[in-house]
């Protein structure tokens, strides 16, 4: 539970940090060097943002939407029904 806190916050400031960049470059000088420079900001915050994702949830984002499909559907509704109603 305080890892997934603690990553979603993380997860959270990256994304900000990300923003902040890209109107700080168009705000203030866009001239080819920052464009260049924030673009390679954004990749590797992207990289640490898939991979703090994938160290908190524990599976990659396509191995996630297997394992959560119609099966965590089904298990959701049996938890919800109950035990005598499945």
């Amino acid at each position: 539970m305080l890892r997934q806190a603690f990553g979603g916050t993380l997860l959270l400031a990256l994304e900000i940090l990300v923003a902040a960049d890209l109107i700080r470059t168009v705000a203030v000088s866009p001239t080819l060097d920052n464009v260049l420079v924030l673009g390679l900001i954004v990749l590797i915050r992207t990289f640490l943002s898939f991979s703090l994702e994938v160290e908190i949830n524990g599976a990659p984002p396509w191995r996630r939407a297997v394992a959560s499909g119609a099966a965590t559907i089904k298990q959701a509704a049996q938890t919800a029904l109950g035990p005598d109603r499945r």
